[in-house]
């Protein structure tokens, strides 16, 4: 399994169950704590914080840096049907990325390794 090395975001979410369901079933993360309202999942010491979204949010993105993205892809690359997913690139700046929208949420998850 990859090891994920930074990321630290507070996630608005419509839906705080299918958020949080994505980031445990396609990325592993763990529940710490997972209400109606608020949920905090952890993978390798970091933590995602999910919040109920308002009326009025903006799109958020975030940067979730890994060891070995090939090895993160073959994993997860059947689990993302029905998600808006950019398949692995290498960036012109040094990064082999793969972007993944969240589901039920206005975000936008770069997945990212560096060269």
């Amino acid at each position: 399994m990859y090891k994920a090395k930074y990321i630290s975001p507070m996630i608005p979410s419509f839906n705080i169950a299918k958020t949080a369901s994505f980031f445990k079933d396609l990325l592993s993360f763990t529940p710490v704590l997972d209400t109606e309202t608020y949920a905090i999942y952890q993978k390798d010491n970091l933590s995602i914080h999910i919040l109920k979204a308002g009326q009025d949010i903006g799109q958020m993105e975030f940067y979730l840096e890994v060891d070995d993205i090939d090895k993160l892809w073959e994993t997860i690359k059947e689990k993302l049907s029905g998600l808006q997913v950019k398949e692995p690139f290498t960036q012109e700046y040094g990064m082999r990325e793969i972007h993944i929208g969240v589901p039920e949420t206005n975000t936008l998850l770069f997945i990212g390794q560096e060269l």
